[in-house]
């Protein structure tokens, strides 16, 4: 492909997604049509011979973008993958043209400084001083491991990562955390059993005094307190767990505390509902999605650190194959001695490009809306007698539930699964269900810039009548 071919097909490429952005509303959220049939369009052998370009862009056409979960339609409303931001598009499309591995200096010199300042702009706004540090990941799952591979070196002074794990340790987090967490605890030799599911009160906030009677046991028993897990935004109603309570606790038991605030760290954007004075700085490490509520496109997640020489000391790996003999100084930036991660992606410029277009204010702005959204499918919820709402939303997650009359338990758990697949094969929304308290619920998280309020109204009442229509069809069958 000569310059003038990629120019040509660029031109394309960009004309085809801006008549897809333009007429996304119009689009159904989920696809109507069946795995098999799906599969089918991409069941074919190794192709061996060049296509024309305009062939490729047309089978695109054709089988992808039909096909696909329209996330940045304002109705999609299920799992926290909100609408990219446009400018965020079009940095993904330098980043791979460019190629640069941010992982060695000597492959993106550039890249490096520019995620760098990406970082340092996280740290701030998450309240740390220059003396923190960090680095983007794939998104929450990588960073909450790294924060928890961090933890379990920091704790055992480094005895772990050479040595590994030979005594009984635990890690503490509550009922609501992200899955991530389990993994995470398993992937550092701790096993899944270390991990100890705290409950959670009635604004599902872990109950403190739960962690503490989990803390005495385990020590009673020979088994040494590790990590304290603590949730900043948790993914089904947006809880914030205390954190200066939890700092305090782990100061006294000499636990690192990482906060994952994967999708709560948005609301150290928002300008109404600001959590910057949370304590969120008082964590040891922190998990935060810029492509979760910041609108990156995915993958961009962070994991950042109080002191960044933990990363070092977690890390800090050489092989003679990537000595930079021209480092004289030591001001190459070398991130795969400072992280997990080798071969790295360009994430950051994606972030960069947002801010930089949009700023902070406006996202603030789109964050903000998302919230006034969940708050008023609250309000809705409240004043409707067959439902209600599990909590009071702090940010844009919100669960409501049917909670007609004579509903067992097992019959609620049907009736939501059944009106959530209703809801999906109308076209209009996408929204998903789980489990509270141990009862079913709608989870509905707008993290969109393109739903407004007539969204919402929309959304509950066909969520109204679906419910009565699927409970007045069981009843009917009974009689």
């Amino acid at each position: 492909m000569d310059p003038k071919e990629f120019r040509d097909s660029g031109h394309q490429v960009v004309d085809l997604l801006a008549r897809y952005l333009e007429g996304i509303e119009q689009k159904r959220v989920f696809p109507d049509a069946q795995p098999r049939m799906i599969n089918q369009l991409f069941d074919e052998p190794l192709p061996q011979q060049a296509s024309a370009p305009e062939a490729v862009l047309q089978e695109i056409e054709a089988k992808l973008l039909p096909y696909c979960t329209n996330v940045g339609h304002p109705g999609y409303m299920g799992l926290i993958t909100p609408s990219p931001s446009p400018a965020g598009a079009i940095a993904d499309f330098i980043a791979s043209a460019i190629n640069q591995n941010v992982g060695a200096y000597s492959i993106g010199p550039s890249a490096v400084a520019m995620e760098r300042l990406v970082v340092r702009w996280l740290t701030d706004l998450c309240g740390y001083s220059n003396n923190a540090g960090g680095n983007l990941t794939s998104g929450g799952m990588l960073a909450n491991f790294i924060g928890l591979k961090l933890a379990r070196d920091a704790v055992t002074e480094d005895r772990a990562q050479h040595e590994g794990v030979h005594q009984k340790w635990a890690v503490y987090s509550s009922e609501e955390r992200h899955v991530s967490i389990d993994k995470a605890v398993d992937c550092i030799g701790l096993g899944r059993s270390a991990l100890r599911t705290l409950p959670t009160d009635s604004n599902f906030e872990v109950r403190l005094d739960a962690l503490e009677k989990a803390i005495a046991q385990d020590k009673q028993n020979g088994i040494r307190p590790m990590c304290i897990v603590g949730i900043f935004g948790t993914t089904n109603t947006g809880a914030v767990d205390n954190v200066r309570a939890l700092r305090a606790i782990a100061d006294r038991e000499a636990m690192w505390l990482h906060m994952d605030a994967a999708y709560g760290g948005g609301m150290l954007l928002s300008h109404q509902w600001s959590m910057r004075d949370r304590g969120l700085e008082l964590a040891d490490s922190i998990t935060i999605d810029p492509h979760k509520w910041f609108y990156a496109p995915l993958d961009a997640g962070a994991v950042l650190v109080k002191d960044q020489r933990r990363l070092t000391a977690s890390f800090g790996m050489k092989p003679s194959y990537l000595t930079d003999e021209f480092d004289q100084e030591n001001e190459r930036y070398q991130y795969y001695v400072h992280g997990f991660e080798q071969s790295r992606r360009f994430r950051s410029l994606k972030v960069w490009m947002s801010f930089k277009r949009y700023g902070a204010s406006q996202i603030g702005e789109w964050i903000d809306n998302n919230v006034r959204q969940a708050k008023y499918l609250h309000d809705l919820a409240v004043q409707d007698p067959d439902f209600e709402p599990a909590s009071a939303p702090p940010m844009s997650a919100i669960c409501i539930r049917y909670k007609a009359s004579g509903l067992s338990e097992a019959d609620s758990r049907r009736l939501h699964a059944e009106v959530a697949e209703r809801i999906e094969q109308s076209g209009r929304f996408w929204i998903s269900t789980t489990e509270l308290k141990e009862k079913s619920w709608f989870r509905i998280n707008p993290v969109n810039f393109r739903t407004r309020r007539e969204h919402m109204e929309e959304l509950f009442a066909l969520l109204r009548a679906q419910c009565r229509d699927v409970e007045r069809a069981k009843t009917e069958l009974q009689v």
